[in-house]
């Protein structure tokens, strides 16, 4: 995609909580979508691995995901992914975010 970059995070789930996280994520509010947009989040694409997510995104600027967690309704989505995420001792929920270390595009120079 061009004029983005990538960004991608890895969350931790409790135990028995995949299957609400994807419910909510198949039935994403569209007031969401469209402050997922407008702060610049072209895409993103879930994974899981047992209680993991990983977050993979394209974004348009580097700051388009701190917007995008500071937005009102980013904040009302959290109080309903809240209960099914782990927390570090801070009180902040445990995702940290990964360091892309290769990325490969057929054609084209690396």
């Amino acid at each position: 995609m061009a004029d983005t970059m990538r960004k991608a995070f890895l969350l931790r789930l409790k135990p028995g909580a995949l299957d609400q996280y994807v419910y909510w994520h198949d039935n994403i509010w569209p007031e969401l979508q469209a402050e997922i947009a407008g702060q610049g989040i072209a895409e993103i694409t879930l994974y899981n691995l047992d209680d993991m997510v990983i977050l993979v995104s394209e974004v348009r600027d580097a700051d388009a995901w701190t917007r995008l967690w500071d937005s009102d309704v980013h904040k009302r989505w959290g109080e309903l992914m809240n209960p099914m995420m782990h927390y570090r001792d801070d009180g902040v929920v445990d995702s940290r975010e990964l360091q892309e270390i290769w990325h490969f595009l057929p054609g084209q120079a690396s």
